[in-house]
């Protein structure tokens, strides 16, 4: 009988205790959700703070020519997207033709060039590296990445393939001795790519995250003076912060580490998958090295271009829309 009523009263008790812990239990992937909360409140004008803000033109340089950002004291300058095929045109030889022009000219008005340098594209019709590494030798050089629903959006350099990277690096040596200390900074691409060892057999995550540092390093061997940073969002593999295989944190550790700056594209207040991923780490971490974002597509409306119900060419805007750039920058 006293067994019995023991036996009661602990059942009792279980129950109790996961009831109470269910309570107090809080969802780690929503820590971050509510965040944004306390800046909606915020207008302009812009407060001035020591944030180095540049406008990113992509690959549409031709529009720096005359554009406000020339006289606004709160630009510091124009971020342009060079691909790799346009600055090696063939193996070894080197073009930075279009680089030098667009740098002068920034200069001429007391700007300075930040540089994008490109090796991922999201368009299946176009590839970022040049045509010699498209054979045997190099895997092919590049590989299709899809997304979630499997349709091609591009193609990714092998970041993982070790004479594809050496080949990298031997441009970023070039781009260096020419622009080290001139330009502002210069940033490698992001991270997060749609490329599986389904698509590629001799892709895996851990080399494809050795290839990420590999590149830092030697971007940073490159341009020792000027500022250095890598796109780092997400890897493939992983998910934060349900599914952390220490990936992206490795990639922010060893961007302290060596002195490459952390960033991502993107600004997403109120996603889950940026807020836990990229946005967690810049907040999170105790960094020496400089952290920036990038505010790019439909960000300004929470979008952004890999969202399928939003078009960033076909967005005329529409003056109902609040104003969250100062939410932004707060």
């Amino acid at each position: 009988m006293n067994l019995t009523y023991k036996s009661i009263l602990l059942f009792a008790f279980s129950i109790f205790s996961i009831s109470t812990y269910t309570q107090n239990w809080q969802n780690p992937a929503e820590k971050y959700k509510d965040a944004y909360k306390k800046y909606v409140t915020a207008t302009c004008p812009i407060p001035k703070d020591s944030i180095r803000h540049f406008v990113y033109f992509s690959r549409d340089r031709d529009s720096i020519i005359g554009h406000p950002l020339l006289t606004h004291p709160m630009f510091k300058g124009a971020q342009i997207m060079y691909s790799w095929k346009d600055l090696e045109p063939q193996k070894g030889l080197y073009d930075f033709s279009k680089l030098k022009e667009d740098y002068e000219y920034l200069k001429n008005h007391q700007k300075k060039l930040f540089i994008q340098l490109q090796d991922v594209t999201f368009n299946s019709k176009y590839k970022a590296i040049p045509a010699y590494l498209l054979s045997a030798e190099y895997d092919g050089g590049a590989v299709l990445q899809y997304d979630d629903n499997g349709k091609p959006e591009g193609w990714v350099a092998k970041r993982w393939n070790e004479k594809v990277r050496a080949r990298f690096a031997l441009l970023l040596t070039a781009l260096g001795k020419e622009f080290d200390g001139k330009i502002e900074g210069i940033n490698l691409q992001e991270t997060s790519i749609g490329v599986s060892q389904k698509t590629d057999s001799n892709f895996s995550e851990l080399t494809y995250v050795a290839g990420l540092k590999a590149n830092m390093l030697a971007l940073k061997k490159a341009f020792p003076v000027s500022t250095t940073m890598i796109y780092a969002n997400f890897i493939p593999g992983e998910w934060l912060p349900w599914e952390d295989k220490g990936y992206l944190r490795g990639i922010y550790q060893y961007g302290e580490e060596i002195g490459v700056g952390l960033g991502a594209p993107d600004l997403m207040v109120t996603r889950k998958g940026q807020l836990n991923n990229p946005l967690a780490l810049m907040h999170e971490g105790n960094y020496t090295v400089p952290i920036g974002i990038a505010v790019q597509d439909g960000n300004y409306v929470g979008k952004t271009g890999a969202d399928l119900d939003y078009n960033e060419n076909k967005d005329k805007g529409d003056n109902a829309r609040k104003n969250i750039v100062p939410l932004l920058h707060q």
